[in-house]
């Protein structure tokens, strides 16, 4: 990886890990479908307001079907299971869930033929499996109905956003990251726009609301997707995705330092452990062996 790379993964981190609390003010004010559609059409609305202003020419060579599935998949379905599960099953659960992304990414990734995945990324992509288990610990909620459904809606956003992005990487590998996140969004928002009718925003919205849907839709949206994206394309959708477990990582300090929660030592081996397999998973780690063999070149050369 580049230090560009680097430093955008540990950015996407940070801010998607700062998101939870944000997310859950957003689906407050507007609703869990209203979150999702105001979310993503103001996003994308930013992206080509910024594009105009800085007099960039977006080039959409790639026609509207794949920004149409990937905005049905990446954006609306993956926001939409989130918005749902979240407030009905408490962000540590749903931070387990966000782990199987990266697991459903490298099996899509391995049957389209997108990327193989290497024993070494595999033990990391187990080792962050576990580590989030440990971290994140038991449901603090009751096992009700609607709690089962947040769960399978909780899977169901973490297979969407799997598909999305190896989708994109499949088919729109030629398009500017620019492009596909500002389509996508457009097209998320346009899908999800009609269930508005079933469930409308509850009640009219503060100001402070409107601030945090801007947050979430200008920096934890739009400008993340852009550098999302554009990891995709540079690095590859799986080794991308574990993003993911870094930020269930800290969000659970965030939690701790906002919220007052305590942290376990069994938390804190968890963060350790996820930390490790994202290493593997990015491929941080030198491999030894090729390292032996070139030294061993350039000394008989």
């Amino acid at each position: 990886m580049k230090p560009r790379d680097i430093a955008a993964y540990l950015f996407l981190a940070v801010v998607w890990g700062l998101s939870f609390l944000v997310l859950l003010r957003v689906v407050e004010a507007f609703g869990w479908i209203g979150a999702v559609t105001l979310r993503s059409l103001v996003a994308g609305t930013t992206l080509i307001i910024a594009a105009k202003l800085m007099r960039r020419r977006l080039h959409f060579g790639s026609g509207w079907w794949p920004l149409a599935v990937v905005g049905a998949t990446t954006v609306a379905g993956q926001l939409i299971g989130l918005s749902y599960a979240t407030p009905r099953i408490g962000t540590a659960m749903a931070a387990i869930f966000v782990t199987a992304i990266p697991l459903f990414s490298m099996l899509i990734g391995q049957v389209w033929g997108i990327e193989k995945i290497t024993a070494r990324g595999l033990t990391g992509l187990v080792l962050g499996t576990i580590g989030l288990l440990l971290l994140v610990g038991f449901p603090s909620v009751p096992v009700t109905g609607p709690f089962i459904l947040g769960c399978l809606s909780s899977l169901f956003a973490s297979f969407a956003a799997a598909f999305g992005s190896n989708y994109a990487s499949r088919h729109l590998r030629h398009t500017g990251a620019f492009e596909v996140t500002a389509g996508s969004f457009l097209f998320g928002g346009l899908i999800t726009l009609p269930l508005l009718l079933a469930v409308p925003v509850p009640a009219l919205p503060r100001l402070i609301d409107l601030g945090y849907l801007l947050v979430l839709s200008c920096v934890m949206s739009a400008l993340n997707y852009v550098l999302y994206f554009r990891l995709v394309a540079s690095i590859g959708p799986t080794r991308t995705i574990s993003v993911e477990f870094v930020v269930t990582v800290v969000a659970v300090l965030v939690g701790a330092l906002h919220l007052h929660e305590s942290l376990s030592a069994m938390q804190v081996l968890g963060a350790a452990i996820i930390i490790s397999g994202c290493i593997l998973v990015l491929g941080l780690v030198p491999d030894w062996k090729r390292v032996r063999r070139v030294l061993r070149s350039e000394t008989a050369g």
